[in-house]
C-alpha cells in the first residue's frame, strides 16, 4: 500500500507514468492499472491518510482475480468425485444426482459432466490401445456373484458365478452365469463364448487368476495346462495381463461392469448346472 500511495503522490505531482515506474521500482503498466483502480474509486484526488493500508487494500483490490459470470456456482470437489467414480457400479449419473440434491441450483447435468472432463482431461495420460479384429479375446469372471433360485418350493438359492468374455476389435460381449470358477466351469465357458462368436481369436488374454496362470510373471508366465490345451486345441495362444496392470484388460473390465449392471435389473436362471446365456452383442 505504501507504493500505492507514492503513485498517486507523484501523480498528483505531475510525473509521467514512466517516471513514476522508475521512482517506485514498478512496470509502467503496473502503475497505469494502479491509476486506474484508484480511479474507479474515487479517490484520485488523494487517499484519506487515516484510512489503513488494510482497508485501503480491501477497497483497491476486492475484485481482482475474479471474472464475473465465469462461474456461477462454486466448483464440486472433483478430485472426491473422481475417486467415487472408481467405485463399483457409481456413473456421474448417480454423483450428479447426489451434487443436484444437495446443491438444488448447482450445474445442470451436461455442464457438470462438461466441467468434470475438463477437470479429468488434465490427469495424467495413458496410451491408447489399438485392436485389430479377431486378434484378442478379453476373459474375467465378475466380482459380484448371481444368487439363483435352485428350490422354487423352499425358496432355496444358489451363487451363480459370472464369466465374461470381449472382443478386443468389435467390443463383441459374451457373458454366462456357471455355478464355480473351476477349471471344468472355466474351459465350457471358453468353449461356449468361442460357439457364440463364431469363431477362435488369436490370442486369450485372461487375469492372472489361478485357473488359468498357476504362476504369474511377467517375461514367462507358467500357464495352467489344461487351459493351454485348450487354446492349442482352438489354434490360439494365452498371452496373461500383466500382474496388476488393469489397463491391460480395460475392456473385459468395461464388460464386468456392464454384465454386472444387468445383474441388477434381469433375473438368471440356472438350467441342469450350467448357466444359462445372458449377454452376447456389440455395444
Amino acid at each position: 500500500m505504501r507504493q500505492v500511495r507514492e503513485i498517486v503522490r507523484l501523480r498528483q505531482a505531475g510525473v509521467s507514468t514512466r517516471q513514476i515506474g522508475i521512482r517506485v521500482g514498478v512496470a509502467a503498466s503496473t502503475v497505469r492499472l494502479t491509476l486506474r483502480r484508484v480511479a474507479a474509486c474515487g479517490l484520485s484526488d488523494g487517499l484519506p491518510a487515516e484510512q489503513t493500508d488494510a482497508a485501503l487494500e480491501k477497497v483497491l483490490f476486492s475484485g481482482a482475480g475474479k471474472k464475473p459470470g465465469h462461474r456461477r456456482h462454486p466448483d464440486p470437489d472433483w478430485a472426491a468425485i473422481h475417486r467415487e467414480l472408481k467405485r463399483k457400479h457409481v456413473t456421474l449419473t448417480v454423483v450428479w444426482d447426489e451434487y443436484i440434491a444437495r446443491y438444488p441450483d448447482g450445474y445442470r447435468y451436461s455442464r457438470f459432466c462438461e466441467l468434470y472432463r475438463g477437470w479429468e482431461a488434465r490427469l495424467s495420460v495413458t496410451m491408447r490401445q489399438s485392436h485389430q479384429a479377431g486378434e484378442k479375446l478379453f476373459v474375467d469372471y465378475a466380482g459380484d456373484v448371481v444368487p439363483v433360485v435352485v428350490d422354487r418350493l423352499t425358496g432355496r438359492t444358489r451363487n451363480a458365478q459370472i464369466f465374461v468374455a470381449v472382443l478386443g476389435a468389435s467390443n463383441f460381449l459374451y457373458a454366462e452365469a456357471s455355478w464355480t470358477q473351476g477349471l471344468g466351469d472355466w474351459i465350457e465357458s471358453h468353449n461356449r463364448a468361442l460357439a457364440a462368436i463364431g469363431g477362435v481369436p488369436a490370442l486369450l488374454v485372461p487375469d492372472n487368476t489361478k485357473v488359468a496362470v498357476i504362476k504369474a510373471c511377467l517375461y514367462d508366465p507358467v500357464i495352467n495346462k489344461t487351459y493351454a490345451e485348450m487354446a492349442a486345441h482352438y489354434g490360439a495362444a494365452v498371452l496373461p495381463a500383466r500382474p496388476y496392470k488393469p489397463r491391460d484388460k480395460a475392456k473385459v473390465e468395461v464388460g464386468v461392469l456392464i454384465a454386472e449392471r444387468w445383474r441388477v435389473c434381469r433375473e438368471f436362471r440356472v438350467r441342469g448346472g450350467v448357466g444359462a446365456w445372458i449377454a452376447c452383442g456389440s455395444h
